[in-house]
């Protein structure tokens, strides 16, 4: 008897400590992904697209910064967000602490969520999903619109299902409230939108059990369909008339729009899914890994016959099933119709909460089916995902920290005499702009001219347009002269070239004959040397067009 009852005391005291475990484990890896966060958004210099991010902000009044922020191929949010967050510190790491609290509590919500709709250990999984994934590390460490929006996205999923289970109509407002957030973030919240739209018909229906819940569903819908209407008339209309979603989908993100008469669908939706799953684990290996437990967590769902929360009206596995899979389908739809890109881009991070949810439920059936096992290999995955990425990134960590930033900025005020003449592409002109001169030095509003000139005190910095993203090695001696003759700079006037941010291969340049002047290089991203006007001038970069950098 008295085996009996000590038997029952150490089983008792397992499942305490198990419990125990389970509930510190979350936060405790909560606490690693805000951590895994802030450490790069200190230690890395902003690259061109943040630094036009921080640019669109300073402006004297809010209502410059909606217009700048306008000229951009996103919605004004983040934007009107820095414009008031700059007060509090304009360092690169204040800039980037929005993104970085956005990310972390994008992974507890979709955690929170993931709890509701399944179990804890599936949630928990995918809580280690998000938290580590590289691409949404790097997002989260970012002065970009991606943090934001998959916060509002995380609140979308968590507040609905909770408005649902508890027909609340003030969550359901909250839910609203989310989308909004979501819509003024990104563009591509108009998918996912889509596909919440979809899953709450279902999820609500039939409509006259909670006709107070439904009515204010079916309001906020009006809301979000009128705010999107006004942007797609007054800024998308604008940007499609500049010519600028033609001109991305033709170069940098070709790859990730369907071309007709080049390419069968079915082979590219397949192969772009595959891509969208090596980019948000920034490993093609463990990409792959990824979209097989997914493809098992559908195929699981679908086999499913009960909901893990029958008692809390949950979702259907079917429901979950459709959630998880309907934003793929849609996403890959737009690409078809040349709309969208999806493929292996930053512009499909909308996907990784769908991604994510449908992987650790492929991951929550496997065997064996211990939760230690199953965490120990996601943590080891991910392990090789962020210390060995494949492809790298475009600036890889070596070459990005703000050290090297601050050495060549030192440098070059150390070597060009006060009232010399600086030239930048428009890639280097963000990032010159923050680091050397304080304030913007490149064009932001219409009309736009092929060169600017800016005053960056003791120099005079003459920046190229947007058409200019990067120079061009063999155009470059042709850009000079033309700089030249628009600001009369007679011959052998010594020019100072800074070229930074996504340089990929500077050893063409500074292997080949009568290019710049005793160049510098800080790391393999920063450049500068002289160029004389009226002599033989080349190039510290040789990139093979103007266009941004490749970012597939």
């Amino acid at each position: 008897m008295s085996e009996t009852l000590a038997s029952k005391e150490t089983t008792l005291d397992g499942r305490e400590f198990r419990s125990r475990v389970d509930t510190f484990l979350p936060p405790l890896a909560l606490i690693a992904a805000f951590v895994v966060r802030l450490t790069p958004a200190k230690e890395y210099f902003l690259n061109p697209d943040e630094a036009l991010h921080y640019l669109s902000a300073s402006q004297p009044s809010v209502d410059l910064a909606y217009k700048a922020a306008l000229t951009n191929a996103h919605p004004p949010l983040l934007i009107l967000v820095l414009y008031y967050w700059r007060s509090l510190g304009q360092s690169e790491l204040m800039l980037r602490l929005p993104s970085v609290l956005a990310g972390t509590a994008c992974c507890w919500l979709a955690y929170l969520w993931l709890k509701d709709v399944t179990e804890r250990s599936t949630a928990f999984m995918g809580l280690l999903l998000l938290s580590f994934a590289p691409s949404l590390i790097g997002l989260s460490a970012e002065v970009r619109q991606y943090a934001l929006l998959l916060f509002f996205m995380a609140g979308c999923l968590y507040l609905s299902e909770r408005a649902i289970q508890e027909n609340s109509r003030p969550l359901m407002l909250l839910f609203s409230l989310c989308l909004y957030g979501a819509l003024l973030s990104h563009y591509s919240s108009l998918l996912f939108a889509l596909t919440m739209g979809i899953y709450m018909l279902l999820r609500l229906y039939p409509y006259g059990k909670r006709p107070g819940l439904f009515a204010m569903w079916v309001c906020g819908q009006i809301g979000g369909f009128a705010l999107v209407t006004y942007f797609l008339v007054t800024h998308v209309a604008h940007l499609r008339a500049t010519g600028m979603p033609r001109e991305i989908t033709e170069t940098w993100l070709r790859k990730s729009i369907f071309h007709p008469g080049d390419q069968n669908a079915a082979v590219f939706a397949s192969a772009q899914t595959v891509r969208v799953f090596t980019y948000l684990f920034s490993h093609g290996l463990v990409g792959t890994l990824a979209l097989l437990a997914f493809l098992a967590g559908m195929v699981s769902l679908l086999r499913r016959k009960t909901p893990w929360n029958k008692k809390k009206d949950g979702p259907t596995p079917r429901e979950l099933a459709l959630l998880f899979s309907l934003p793929f389908a849609v996403n890959c739809g737009a690409a078809i119709a040349g709309l969208y890109p999806y493929g292996g881009t930053r512009h499909n991070a909308f996907l990784a909460p769908f991604a994510v949810a449908g992987a650790a439920i492929g991951l929550a059936a496997w065997i064996p089916a211990r939760l230690w096992a199953k965490s120990l290999a996601i943590v080891i995955a991910l392990a090789l995902c962020n210390f060995f990425p494949a492809p790298p990134p475009l600036i890889k960590a070596r070459n990005h920290s703000m050290v090297l930033m601050k050495n060549a900025v030192d440098y070059l005020r150390q070597s060009a005499p006060r009232g010399s003449v600086l030239l930048a592409d428009y890639q280097s002109g963000l990032v010159l702009g923050y680091y050397a001169c304080n304030h913007g030095i490149v064009q932001v509003f219409p009309p736009l001219r092929s060169f600017a000139k800016a005053d960056c005190s003791p120099y005079t910095v003459i920046t190229a347009g947007t058409q200019e993203w990067r120079f061009k090695a063999d155009d470059l001696p042709g850009q000079l002269a033309n700089v030249a003759e628009t600001y009369g700079l007679v011959p052998g006037t010594k020019v100072w070239l800074f070229d930074a941010g996504w340089i990929t291969d500077l050893a063409p340049a500074l292997s080949s004959e009568n290019r710049c002047s005793t160049p510098r290089t800080f790391g393999e991203n920063i450049l500068i040397c002289q160029l004389t006007v009226g002599g033989k001038t080349g190039s510290a970069t040789a990139p093979t067009n103007h266009d941004r950098p490749i970012t597939e």
